[in-house]
């Protein structure tokens, strides 16, 4: 039989050098315990500022003993901070030794000066838990940034986003914070959310109550990385995947097409051609990156095999009073065979779709049709199919669907729908993206607010939601990302949040329900005059950014 649990974390009984000592440059830091210890990702977990060389940095758990070897030169008059956080635990239970950390100075004095605040994902929101988040101090005229370089005072940020900079010396900085999941001690713009504060921070004094917000911000070069023809069509391949491409040529819609998938672009012309196809291409980022170019499209007689049409739908979606079908294909459409595209509702009752109830999702895109069918309130059936046979559509290369296409569609009862949702933002900015999200985070139903800061949700289908906005400040009907380069952030997102539970986004509706929600502004971003809640929601809180100093 074994005795109790070991939960009693180690005691430090020694530090060498004491802590906030004066005027020492040590090499060497050695932590004495009261028993037997052991590392915890040490490289990681243990943060030092003002930066140094990690790498050079080696530490050594040797029985109750802690050393590490610094090898390398301190600055002057410098106040450093070891924040061990949990990297020292004891070695049979792993109980992490608690609030561990050392001060020393290479000068006079001990730099006491503080920084804190608060991180909050923006969008997509997920504060439930924060873990991997840091918050950085650059000085003012360091060339570096999050980007490329640790920074010089560091501090990660606790499980609720909250965090404090400690120790640091009177001066002028530039503030960020990002999610570090590959232990870089900075930001990888392609994958890490990442966030900044715009104007340099003054800190004379200790600062509190900043707010940071990140979000994934892909700030590479947008540009085309090649070019090259594919069998009998032609391939443009960017660097990034553009959110907006316009193709100019008098061909274009009429034998000029092409399909995106991601970041490539494939070209399919109707007509074989002898020459190149000068053609104007432009794209735009998430960013605001945009490329504006001519290029020679090359259209060649080639015996590779043509890639076969496949079709996706939206089957197993529901409707209230029209069918709305949605089919996606690999390759541009050319033509549809409407003799054999018909709706079924029961073994022998058919409709046939009309060519004027077939569009385009997107004008310019080929490659997306929705049909909408209006029914009769007489069919009583509940369940539809949109059927389609084998050669029903017929993409740009004369490739057709060789099997039967089966889409199923089911009619809702409006007596199991939920009545209403009524949602209203605490907000006069105005355009406003409303947004309600299913389970997956999908969006389930959206609205375009230009005049009001209210809107009712009719019919919904009895679930849980979230609901959010979007503060659509360039009126574009999509939330856009900051550039850090061009100093501007990214576009406000507020998610309701349950009252009686701020950590819940959940909005349980259940049918025959009329519920009333108020959407409330979250807390700005910056430095704020009045505490910032838990919640990360406020009433009056004042954004208070110390502006940089005229010269």
């Amino acid at each position: 039989m074994g005795g109790e649990k070991d939960l009693d974390p180690p005691v430090l009984v020694s530090i060498k050098p004491a802590n906030e000592s004066t005027n020492i440059k040590p090499q060497t830091i050695e932590l004495e315990f009261n028993e037997y210890v052991k590392l915890d990702n040490a490289s990681k977990q243990i943060i030092v500022t003002p930066r140094i060389n990690k790498d050079e940095m080696v530490v050594t758990a040797i029985k109750n003993r802690v050393v590490i070897k610094l090898n390398q030169d301190l600055e002057d008059s410098t106040t450093y901070v070891f924040n061990f956080q949990k990297s020292i635990q004891d070695i049979t239970e792993s109980n992490p030794a608690e609030n561990l950390k050392l001060v020393f100075s290479t000068g006079n004095d001990i730099d006491s000066l503080r920084f804190s605040g608060k991180v909050s994902y923006l969008f997509p929101q997920k504060d439930k838990f924060i873990k991997d988040v840091l918050v950085g101090l650059y000085e003012k005229n360091d060339t570096t940034d999050v980007l490329t370089a640790s920074p010089y005072y560091i501090s990660a940020a606790d499980s609720s986003g909250n965090f404090e900079i400690t120790n640091i010396k009177a001066g002028e900085y530039r503030a960020y914070a990002w999610f570090d999941s590959n232990n870089s001690l900075k930001a990888e713009d392609k994958s890490e959310p990442y966030g900044f504060l715009g104007d340099t921070i003054r800190i004379r004094e200790d600062i509190q109550n900043v707010q940071f917000y990140i979000s994934k911000a892909d700030l590479t070069e947008l540009k085309i990385n090649r070019t090259s023809t594919i069998g009998e069509s032609f391939d443009v391949v960017l660097s990034k995947i553009p959110i907006e491409t316009i193709i100019e040529h008098e061909d274009y819609g009429k034998k000029l097409f092409y399909r995106r998938n991601e970041k490539n672009l494939r070209f399919y012309y109707t007509e074989l051609r002898n020459d190149s196809i000068e053609t104007r291409l432009s794209f735009k980022d998430s960013v605001g990156y945009k490329i504006d170019t001519l290029i020679f499209l090359k259209f060649e007689e080639s015996d590779r095999r043509k890639e076969a049409l496949e079709i996706t739908s939206n089957s197993g979606a529901s409707f209230l009073k029209n069918l709305r079908a949605e089919f996606s294909f690999n390759k541009p459409l050319k033509r549809i065979s409407y003799d054999s595209l018909i709706v079924k509702y029961d073994t022998a009752s058919v409709i046939q779709i009309k060519p004027e109830w077939v569009s385009l999702v997107d004008s310019t895109d080929f490659t997306k049709l929705k049909i909408e069918i209006p029914l009769s309130d007489t069919i009583s059936k509940s369940t539809f199919q949109i059927y389609a046979a084998d050669s029903t559509f017929f993409d740009v290369e004369n490739q057709f669907n060789d099997k039967k296409i089966e889409a199923n569609y089911k009619r809702l009862n409006p007596e199991t729908l939920v009545t209403e949702l009524i949602v209203v933002i605490d907000t006069d900015k105005r355009p406003l993206l409303l947004e309600v999200l299913d389970k997956a985070g999908k969006t389930y139903r959206q609205v375009y607010l230009e005049n009001t800061n209210k809107h009712s949700f009719a019919d919904l289908e009895p679930n849980t939601y979230q609901v959010r906005v979007i503060i659509d400040e360039n009126r574009n009907k999509m939330w856009d990302p900051s550039n850090m380069n061009e100093n501007r952030q990214a576009e406000l997102v507020y998610y309701y949040t349950n009252p009686d539970d701020p950590k819940s986004y959940d909005v349980p509706l259940k049918a025959g329900w009329t519920n009333d929600i108020t959407i409330i502004p979250i807390t700005p971003l910056g430095i704020n005059k009045e505490p910032i809640k838990e919640t990360t929601i406020e009433e009056e809180v004042i954004e208070g950014i110390i502006e940089e100093e005229e010269n």
